[in-house]
């Protein structure tokens, strides 16, 4: 199977348009922040990048009077079940491992506990990771999802990330 990397990911179709809605800077940063999380708590840093540059690819725009509505997203926001959902399509479609589409899928899906009942969930690390690099580049009243990255600049960041996770891999391959 093929080593499907961020930049396809990232360059596809389906990504530019979820992630134009979600922001693209804040998907760059929580993939980023999960990548340096994996490696700090030793779990997989491909699927946390992954995880994390797709997180929120099924957010809804909450609109009242034309306006951003930040109290109606988070009283109906299920944004965690449609982005699993869109990613794990996505992910089999470009041709990733299919348990790996999974895990990753599940990541994104238990990203954030905002449309769960209340009570505690057993989450795996590379799940916790995920929340943990979301919750990093949160800002007050979703302000996150609307920082601007240039499209040149946003590229530039991706293409980093997976060379750093292709030095990941080869480190860990030379240790085993």
């Amino acid at each position: 199977m093929k080593n499907v990397t961020l930049e396809q990911i990232f360059l596809h179709p389906i990504t530019q348009k979820y992630l134009k809605r979600s922001g693209v800077a804040h998907a760059i940063a929580v993939a980023e922040n999960a990548f340096m999380f994996a490696k700090k708590y030793r779990i997989n840093p491909d699927h946390a990048a992954k995880a994390g540059l797709l997180h929120d690819v099924g957010h809804f725009t909450w609109y009242r009077n034309g306006e951003w509505d930040y109290d109606l997203y988070k009283e109906n926001d299920i944004h965690a079940i449609k982005g699993a959902s869109r990613a794990h399509k996505l992910l089999i479609r470009i041709g990733e491992d299919r348990h790996a589409a999974k895990e990753i899928a599940v990541a994104i899906l238990l990203h954030t506990d905002s449309y769960l009942p209340a009570g505690e969930l057993k989450l795996t690390p590379l799940q916790q990771v995920v929340t943990l690099a979301d919750e990093a580049d949160e800002e007050d009243g979703g302000s996150h999802h609307y920082r601007k990255i240039d499209s040149d600049q946003a590229l530039e960041c991706i293409r980093a990330l997976d060379k750093c996770i292709a030095e990941e891999k080869n480190l860990s391959q030379k240790i085993v």
